[in-house]
């Protein structure tokens, strides 16, 4: 797969079905997740921890956005309201919280790097919970997957454009 092609997957261009593309970001975010621990016994890598905490803190924006706009209606109109969706609706309150603190941080400050690793703790224990329960629910339950893929695949497009463009315009214009 190109560089170009595999870009495009990532920001939801594929024909997916919803499940594939959450877990594509589930597998995304752990591979974040890992990279940063391996920087962290590294001396003057402070940039690269930086890099790597804006990707996951992206991609769980993003991710969470598209599960809660999209994903859960349809999944709780499908199979109901599960005491896991609404252990999702906190893990999603917590996780939004821990990623505006780390937006406020710097590698350098106290309690970088343990945020980081509580926001991996947090994340790995809501893949578990999804991948292990809910997904095999809906995937039972014969729902098109296929469908609500192409809806979270174009509504991954505008967020990623969205949070691209809220991210480098201040600097492409002067005021950042």
């Amino acid at each position: 797969m190109s560089r170009k092609q595999q870009h495009f997957a990532a920001i939801g261009g594929n024909e997916q079905d919803a499940i594939e593309l959450l877990t594509q970001d589930h597998n995304r975010v752990k591979d974040l997740f890992e990279k940063f621990e391996m920087l962290q016994t590294e001396e003057g890598a402070e940039s690269d921890k930086l890099d790597l905490a804006q990707q996951i803190c992206t991609e769980l924006t993003i991710h969470t956005k598209l599960e809660e706009e999209i994903f859960y209606p349809v999944a709780i109109e499908e199979i109901g309201q599960l005491d896991i969706m609404d252990e999702a609706a906190v893990e999603h309150a917590a996780a939004r919280e821990m990623v505006e603190q780390l937006a406020a941080m710097a590698p350098e400050d106290e309690c970088f790097d343990a945020k980081v690793k509580v926001l991996q703790d947090m994340v790995e224990q809501h893949i578990a919970e999804q991948e292990g329960k809910m997904f095999p629910r809906l995937q039972k339950n014969r729902m098109d997957l296929a469908a609500l893929g192409e809806r979270m695949s174009r509504r991954r497009r505008e967020l990623h454009f969205i949070w691209t463009w809220a991210c480098w315009a201040p600097r492409w214009t002067g005021r950042g």
